[in-house]
């Protein structure tokens, strides 16, 4: 594994319940959720679920040091690995935070951001990131993930994981 992409979707919740808030873009309550897939699109984890009402880069290094973790027991190393993401999780505390953890950041940067320290970005790499988006839009063909009914935030980060092992059934 040389490189893991990053993402995060909005899902309606219908019927309300735990971590869902107001998301003005979608016009509805929604909850978030990051996902990690590797560079063929096969979902590695997620976080936990939160409401809708906060943006991708809110507690983003508490959700990643999370999801690292998880990686982790399964005996994946994740040092040296390239992480793509898209100009939402363009954060200097982010940044660090990948540094520290010896992770290669290949992150586009917000022009609302303003001018930051020069640091590398790999155009040719990050056009790798189409895989996410694919693997975002498989777990759409599921339509329990589709607009969110469960009222516990852990059931349905749990039909999230069941839809990743099918994905990777379907692959092996």
């Amino acid at each position: 594994m040389s490189n893991i992409q990053l993402d995060g979707t909005h899902t309606p919740a219908k019927r309300g319940g735990e971590q869902v808030g107001y998301q003005g873009r979608k016009k509805c309550k929604t909850s978030n959720l990051l996902i990690l897939v590797d560079r063929n699109g096969t979902p590695l984890t997620c976080s936990d679920p939160f409401a809708g009402n906060h943006h991708d880069t809110y507690k983003l290094v508490d959700r990643i040091d999370g999801m690292l973790r998880s990686i982790g027991t399964s005996n994946i190393p994740t040092e040296g690995l390239v992480l793509n993401a898209d100009a939402g999780f363009d954060h200097s505390e982010f940044r660090k935070y990948c540094n520290q953890k010896d992770m290669i950041h290949n992150i586009a940067q917000n022009p609302r951001n303003g001018d930051q320290e020069d640091y590398l970005f790999d155009a040719l790499l990050y056009q790798c990131r189409f895989v996410i988006e694919r693997t975002n839009a498989w777990l759409d063909a599921f339509k329990a993930l589709l607009i969110r009914f469960e009222t516990k935030h852990l059931h349905w980060k749990a039909l999230h994981l069941l839809a990743f092992c099918v994905l990777l059934l379907k692959r092996l």
